[in-house]
């Protein structure tokens, strides 16, 4: 059975008007509604005109009472009682009830001049609503004016644009062969962003979303509205869902839990995100997805095994027990993998050693990781660059990559820095220009750093401190800055 294109339906458009049940024409419905709209903007003024009288009358008695000072204070300490002061300001000052209570209610600090100030500008703008309101009531040409003006608000506020398309069909050419939903949406660039507690949403557009203080999001990718995003928990198990379906907001703050937009179970702890473009557009050599734990086992799964959108989960790796997922690196099959440890090891070695495996597989040991040591970083290597390291205490610096000796793979590594007893690798990246990372901090809000604020330094150098830290403090992590691989079919 096709789905029907059109359809005819009947209305029966009844409403209570003035209490009564009728039977209303699409113009008289919308006569009745534009006349409710009208008396909402009537009782409306109305109460604030009121409201704004009340309160004229009120600063007309406390200006009096200013302009009259020091025989408004003789009055009240010749007055034995609070009733006999308000009789008697009301008798020497014809006053109302209300403005002698509220002389006698008014705090000394406003005898100051400029709280003077306050309060005459303060009746000149209740006089100027007053005046308005007075003007809007008294012109039902002004009313309809002021209707018109809250319904367009409401269109802005909640006005959508249209999401169908009408396309031209190549002669003979079936629609099911060529579209598909993201080929009906437009495509635009934007950020998705994930926040430390788990919201998820995508900008608006191409601007990168704030990335220090307390919305700096935990992971941060540029990619478009046609593409698949990639989520992965620290279990192993992943998600496929469509950038266009993200919830668009300013910050990662402001974003929807990732298990209520994933197929991913609610409370999943997100270890990485990356981003492909849809599976019509990758080549069949399109490289690799290598998975990494913080235990140090990897693993080399085609991405063309990879999943499209779907509201099942998928394992993408598994992971031992004791162990978490740490990262993913995109990767072409033919270079090198370098992979760094909380203890400032690192090790290089050949990507060709990893084979490629099944979803489900566990995968291979990187590295012999030392007593208590973990992987903070992994990254498939350019042809040349530097390698950015950042410590616990805030300093950081680059070394050339060249530094690093290829070595076989499950080694020991070499060390990448020497450190300090109680001071730890927090993280790596690999150095291009202009980049940044946020690095989040134990007390303190995020910070995002210039890769190039680091020295370029050997592996045996110390380092500079470019993270002042307060006592006690001290750096957790990084979120490093990634974008989604453009391919050639």
């Amino acid at each position: 059975k096709h789905t029907a294109l059109q359809t005819t339906f009947g209305i029966i458009m009844l409403a209570l008007v003035d209490g009564e049940p009728r039977l209303l024409s699409l113009k008289q419905a919308l006569r009745v509604y534009l006349e409710h709209r009208l008396e909402i903007v009537r009782r409306r003024s109305e109460y604030d005109l009121r409201r704004a009288r009340e309160r004229a009358h009120i600063l007309e008695g406390l200006r009096i009472a200013l302009a009259n000072l020091d025989e408004v204070i003789a009055t009240i300490r010749r007055s034995r009682t609070v009733e006999t002061a308000r009789a008697n300001l009301r008798k020497a000052f014809r006053l109302s009830e209300a403005q002698a209570q509220a002389i006698l209610s008014m705090p000394l600090r406003r005898l100051a001049a400029l709280e003077r100030k306050k309060i005459e500008q303060e009746y000149k703008d209740v006089r100027a609503t007053i005046k308005a309101l007075e003007k809007l009531l008294g012109s039902p040409k002004l009313m309809r004016a002021t209707v018109a003006d809250e319904l367009r608000a409401v269109k802005e506020s909640f006005g959508d644009h249209r999401r169908t398309q009408i396309v031209q069909l190549a002669e003979g050419e079936q629609a099911s062969s060529v579209l598909t939903v993201t080929d009906m949406l437009p495509s635009e660039p934007t950020w998705v962003m994930v926040s430390t507690n788990g919201l998820i949403a995508r900008t608006r557009d191409a601007r990168p979303p704030r990335r220090s203080g307390s919305a700096a999001p935990r992971f941060l990718i540029r990619t478009n509205t046609h593409n698949v995003l990639y989520l992965v928990a620290d279990d192993g198990q992943a998600a496929a869902l469509a950038v266009h379906a993200l919830p668009v907001a300013e910050k990662p703050t402001e974003g929807t839990p990732v298990g209520q937009v994933s197929a991913l179970p609610s409370g999943a702890d997100v270890a990485d995100i990356f981003s492909l473009p849809p599976a019509s557009e990758l080549p069949e050599n399109a490289g690799f997805v290598l998975t990494v734990s913080r235990g140090g086992m990897l693993k080399k799964s085609a991405l063309t095994e990879l999943p499209g959108p779907s509201t099942q989960p998928f394992t993408l790796a598994k992971i031992n027990p004791g162990d978490s997922l740490l990262t993913t690196c995109l990767t072409s099959g033919e270079g090198e993998i370098l992979l760094v440890t909380a203890q400032g090891m690192a090790i290089r070695f050949s990507e060709d050693t990893v084979r490629p495996m099944g979803l489900v597989a566990a995968g291979v040991q990187g590295i012999k990781l030392g007593s208590g040591d973990r992987l903070v970083g992994a990254f498939a290597l350019p042809a040349r660059g530097d390698l950015f390291l950042m410590r616990s205490d805030g300093r950081a610096k680059r070394v050339a990559i060249k530094d690093f000796p290829v070595q076989g793979r499950y080694g020991k590594g070499v060390i990448a820095w020497k450190l300090p007893a109680k001071v730890r690798l927090v993280g790596a990246a690999l150095d291009k220009p202009n980049v940044e990372v946020i690095a989040h901090l134990q007390k303190l809000t995020p910070k995002s750093l210039r890769l190039d604020s680091a020295p370029l330094r050997s592996r045996s150098a110390r380092g500079l401190q470019v993270l002042s830290l307060k006592p006690g403090d001290a750096v957790s992590h990084l979120t490093l800055l990634r974008s989604t691989p453009k391919f050639k079919k």
